[in-house]
């Protein structure tokens, strides 16, 4: 099941917030850096992020997360996590899948560290079209990936011919 959460000051915004924190231990792990900003991050500071979250729930656990803001157009990817327990399970495709569905969008944007396999090949096996490596810290580089709706790549191609 999915839901969409806004206010972060809740039970539900505490239950993100600890399943953050076990998510984003596993990459850091993965990548060999231990103070990656999200794991830095307090929960007062979680709270205010203004950041929409939908969420996926498996027999009402929650399983994983996507966090975005959107803006003219533009989505913002600024978390994506699924609890460890339930990796591999189609999750992150799941909500990657939703968040795009409504199809009000030209261009989605979304950075991870570089080192992240499994989070790389999630998004260029969604149509992700990897931009950038930025070196976010010293010897820490993160990768940016970028995706266009179909629809406006068809226009514009129309357009400028």
């Amino acid at each position: 099941m999915l839901m969409t959460i806004r206010d972060l000051d809740s039970d539900y915004g505490r239950q993100l917030f600890k399943l953050q924190k076990e998510a984003y231990k596993v990459e850091a792990e993965m990548i060999g850096i231990a103070d990656i900003p999200p794991l830095l991050e307090t929960y007062e500071q979680f709270i205010h992020c203004h950041e929409t979250f939908l969420c996926f729930l498996k027999g009402g656990t929650l399983a994983g997360a996507i966090s975005y803001t959107k803006e003219n157009g533009q989505i913002l990817i600024c978390r994506m996590v699924v609890h460890p327990d339930y990796f591999r399970q189609g999750i992150a495709d799941a909500l990657l899948h939703a968040l795009q569905l409504p199809g009000d969008w030209e261009k989605i944007s979304v950075s991870t560290g570089k080192m992240n396999l499994p989070a790389r090949n999630l998004y260029e096996k969604n149509g992700f079209t990897h931009k950038e490596d930025v070196e976010a810290a010293p010897f820490f580089f993160i990768s940016i990936f970028e995706k266009q709706h179909s629809f406006y790549v068809c226009h514009d191609k129309k357009h400028n011919e």
